[in-house]
């Protein structure tokens, strides 16, 4: 088996970024040199998907270079960071070249879409696992965050939901065709980065939707002190949702699902016009599903108690 060096050499040595990229010194000392730009406030989140746990061990390389780096840029997305930079830790049992030839094409080809620089990170040997961190950058006092949800405020969604849990439903039944588009939302799902600056002046709170918008929604309401009520009938399903798991599961699965990676956002209904408008250029739909208020918890939906993803807690419902 080849030297984590070896293989960092061969597979996780970007070329050298240009001036522009504000790398002083990337991959190959003992730190990367990173320059933000001025006025700008640096934004970081770390994700750790672990085979068999975040996505199967048997998907395609490729697809899991890509996902392990999509799920954490759809962090920076709900900040209205831009991305900049990424390191990237690495857990695999053996030296397989064209395994390693897919995560890695997988991994930069995020990287190159996204504006993200890859400067440093890990390879070590054990069960498969990706760690990776993003940085970014946002214009000091325009971060978008989870404490500034108002009553009032119209909650919005970008795209569609359940199309995650759809997708690793259809895996686990033993699906394979990747052009599949709920297989696609499931293993190569698109961070909102476009979504998430262009509502950064619009938007109050943000969140991504990555353990179930009914897990996530409580995290702006608890972190902004309010409730909220939504409006089932209103949620935007993922296309063939239905017709993959019948109309219950897919209620469901839009609702505590997980894995869509969109993002939940609360807004002044008098800007929601202009919001809808801005990510309309993009090619991408947002959806009211309810409103913001005073009094505290869910209201307007009856699933049992069943939120959303937890770990040490169950699996995904």
């Amino acid at each position: 088996m080849a030297s984590e060096f070896e293989l960092i050499a061969r597979y996780f040595t970007p070329a050298a970024p240009g001036p522009d990229a504000g790398v002083p010194l990337g991959v190959g000392d003992d730190c990367a040199l990173l320059a933000p730009r001025p006025g700008r406030r640096l934004a970081v989140s770390v994700d750790t998907s672990v085979a068999n746990v975040h996505f199967p061990a048997d998907a395609p390389a490729e697809a899991i270079g890509y996902r392990a780096l999509a799920v954490s840029l759809s962090d920076l997305a709900a900040m209205g960071a831009e991305p900049r930079w990424c390191l990237m830790a690495l857990a695999l049992e053996k030296d397989d070249e064209a395994w390693l030839a897919g995560f890695a094409g997988g991994f930069h080809a995020l990287c190159q879409s996204s504006g993200t620089a890859l400067v440093g990170g890990d390879v070590t040997r054990g069960e498969l696992a990706v760690g990776v961190t993003v940085m970014g950058e946002v214009p000091a006092g325009e971060e978008l965050t989870r404490r500034s949800a108002r009553a009032g405020d119209v909650l919005a969604v970008t795209g569609a939901l359940g199309g995650g849990a759809g997708g690793l439903a259809l895996w686990q039944r033993g699906e394979r065709d990747l052009s599949h588009p709920l297989l696609t939302r499931y293993l190569k799902p698109t961070p909102r980065l476009a979504a998430g600056l262009a509502l950064r002046d619009l938007a109050h709170a943000a969140i991504d939707i990555s353990d179930g918008l009914l897990a996530d929604l409580e995290h702006i309401l608890a972190a902004s002190g309010v409730g909220a009520r939504l409006e089932p009938e209103a949620l935007p399903l993922a296309a063939g949702l239905s017709e993959a798991l019948g109309e219950s599961a897919a209620y469901r699965a839009a609702l505590c699902g997980g894995d869509d990676y969109e993002l939940l956002v609360s807004l002044p209904g008098s800007v929601l016009k202009e919001a809808q408008r801005r990510l309309a250029g993009q090619g991408l739909a947002l959806t009211p599903i309810g409103t913001v208020c005073v009094e505290a918890g869910v209201s307007g939906v009856e699933l049992g108690g069943a939120h959303g993803w937890q770990h040490f807690r169950g699996g995904k419902p």
